[in-house]
């Protein structure tokens, strides 16, 4: 008895020096609430192929301000490709752009201060990026670092082509929450994303552009066809009817997109108190129908439209940076 009240006042205070430190960090760090990793002497990111104890986390990514996701590696890989060029970074024979993940989970670049990752599909796949990239964020001492996801999206009432800046993540029954079952019971976190982000994106857009930027909710599911409404899956146990309804109650909440990690995504950054965003292009309007049509030079072309956005937010922000 004297060894469990033992164990239970140890384990008590690692938890209230874990909430202290996650309120102390006012200078931009980043400081995951696990109390147990502390004990740690070595920590290995086994998803992403790194370890704190092989890779000299803190010269090779403590100058990272800006991590951004996308569920496609190939996507990615063209996204790093274009950030060099906006950024002004010159690929020497494709050096720049090696892939520094030794797994074959994820594809991760780095660009200045830009890391660009893939993150799969669903929450379980960007849960366990978010995990291991929260993690090298704090061993690497990058401070002022915000978490963007980018993407594509179902649209609720939006012409296809128009890119939403997330405002509130909210799950399928419209919660602002994200439900994860730990130990074999239903804990649920808050999905709030910074609006000071989102802000700071929806000013960056080009006025001049082409296609309209708007903020609104996003719907995120775990599942693509039922978990979405759809009809055009291998089973479906619902009616168009009761598509159309459950359809416009998301769109009356203020659903403006539907997609698949934002949930996870609001939650993990607001737990770990870092900014997070999620920035995605509607392809279709689920309003109308459920079938991704538009032409591969569409796709290829609204694909980029998140792109460019980030990529003027990042510029307008190292700017306004040099000049204090």
């Amino acid at each position: 008895m004297i060894q469990v009240q033992k164990d239970k006042e140890k384990h008590m205070e690692m938890e209230t020096r874990a909430e202290s430190k996650s309120r102390a960090n006012n200078d931009g760090s980043v400081r995951p609430p696990n109390p147990y990793l502390e004990q740690q002497e070595v920590d290995v990111l086994y998803h992403l192929g790194l370890s704190t104890d092989k890779d000299p986390l803190p010269a090779r990514f403590g100058d990272v301000r800006f991590v951004c996701m996308g569920g496609s590696a190939t996507r990615m890989k063209r996204f790093a490709e274009f950030i060099a060029q906006r950024l002004g970074f010159s690929d020497h024979n494709g050096a720049l752009l090696t892939d520094l993940c030794s797994t074959d989970r994820y594809n991760m670049y780095k660009i200045g201060c830009v890391l660009a990752v893939n993150h799969g599909m669903g929450m379980p796949s960007i849960s366990i990026l978010l995990h291991e990239l929260i993690k090298l964020v704090h061993y690497a001492g990058c401070k002022d670092v915000v978490f963007i996801r980018m993407g594509t999206s179902g649209g609720l009432g939006l012409q296809p082509g128009t890119v939403v800046i997330t405002d509130t993540v909210v799950n399928e029954m419209f919660e602002p929450a994200y439900k994860l079952a730990v130990l074999g019971k239903i804990i649920s976190r808050p999905t709030k994303l910074s609006q000071e982000l989102a802000s700071e994106l929806l000013a960056a857009h080009d006025p001049g552009a082409d296609y309209a930027v708007v903020t609104g909710n996003t719907m995120s599911t775990s599942d693509f066809y039922e978990g979405q409404a759809r009809i055009d899956g291998a089973i479906c146990e619902h009616t168009l009817e009761d598509k159309m309804v459950y359809l416009q109650a998301a769109y009356d909440a203020g659903v403006r997109n539907i997609e698949m990690e934002a949930s996870c995504l609001a939650a993990m950054c607001g737990a770990a108190q870092i900014k997070g965003a999620v920035v995605c292009v509607t392809l279709l309007d689920r309003l109308l129908g459920d079938q991704v049509t538009m032409t591969e030079e569409e796709h290829d072309k609204w694909e980029q439209r998140p792109q460019e956005l980030i990529a003027r937010f990042f510029l307008n922000r190292l700017r306004r940076d040099a000049l204090n």
